[in-house]
């Protein structure tokens, strides 16, 4: 009986060539990640990068005063501890799972000498980090400009492109806290939202029942970052033999690899 889970769930994963996959797959450990998991905390040593495949990842902020939010959120189209290839090694910020699932964790000296072999991986993971740059401005921007309504719509349509259900775990607390508004707004969005027939909430669930309802309500900034991250990565495709086979999770297209990007790279070092 074949296995539910497989690399190939996490984009980034599976637009790798056979030539730099190969030699990744054996380091590669198929982790759970229980909600409300910690990935890592501000200024702690990153031992591992994790490639989500049905979890999802919040990188937020906490304040001295306990308050926080959510600064970018990490499904199957990314990696979590982007600081280990970009040399910074440590982050201000933490990385929670505020959807549980699985990942696939990758040592960090195998990430950082998979970087610097200068092949699809580092153009991937460079691509990918400006997209999450962007997803972080434009995250900063809508929480200063828009109504918490818009915000909750955004934040929903995030999470069910990085999700494989409709269906969320999630208490308004979380939410709340991933927004960074008071959980009062968040029961008034998202009892409007409910009357509207967009979606359902009892106690700790969500379960979204008009998609199109929710782009309707969502401001701009949903779509803008969906933009960007398809242009970063347009031109990138799936490894032959391995196919997407639930078309509506991918948030980015794929095309082609370039022939010149696309060469072996050297094997890497065993796992200690």
């Amino acid at each position: 009986m074949s296995s539910p889970h497989n690399p190939n769930q996490n984009h980034l994963l599976a637009a790798l060539p056979a030539a730099e996959f190969g030699p990744l797959a054996a380091h590669l450990e198929l982790v759970p990640m229980p909600l409300g998991e910690i990935l890592y905390e501000p200024d702690g040593a990153l031992l591992h990068a994790y490639f989500p495949t049905t979890a999802i990842v919040s990188l937020h902020y906490v304040m001295e005063s306990g308050a926080s939010a959510e600064t970018a959120a990490v499904g199957n189209e990314g990696v979590v501890g982007i600081s280990l290839f970009m040399g910074g090694d440590t982050t201000p910020s933490s990385a929670v799972v505020h959807t549980a699932g699985h990942g696939y964790r990758l040592e960090s000296r195998l990430l950082k000498q998979a970087f610097t072999q200068a092949g699809v991986m580092q153009r991937l993971l460079l691509r990918y980090t400006q997209a999450l740059i962007a997803q972080m401005a434009q995250t900063a921007a809508c929480n200063r400009h828009h109504t918490v309504e818009q915000q909750l719509c955004r934040w929903l349509l995030v999470t069910l492109d990085r999700g494989p259900s409709r269906e969320l775990i999630m208490t308004q607390e979380l939410v709340a806290s991933m927004l960074g508004v008071r959980r009062e707004g968040i029961t008034e969005a998202a009892g409007k939202l409910q009357n509207a027939g967009f979606i359902r909430y009892r106690r700790g669930h969500i379960t979204v029942l008009e998609r199109s309802g929710l782009e309707s309500r969502a401001c701009e900034c949903y779509a803008v970052v969906k933009k960007e991250l398809s242009r970063l990565l347009a031109d990138l495709q799936q490894r032959e033999g391995y196919c997407q086979t639930d078309p509506g999770a991918a948030v980015w297209t794929t095309g082609r690899v370039s022939s010149d990007t696309a060469a072996a790279a050297p094997s890497l070092g065993k796992a200690r």
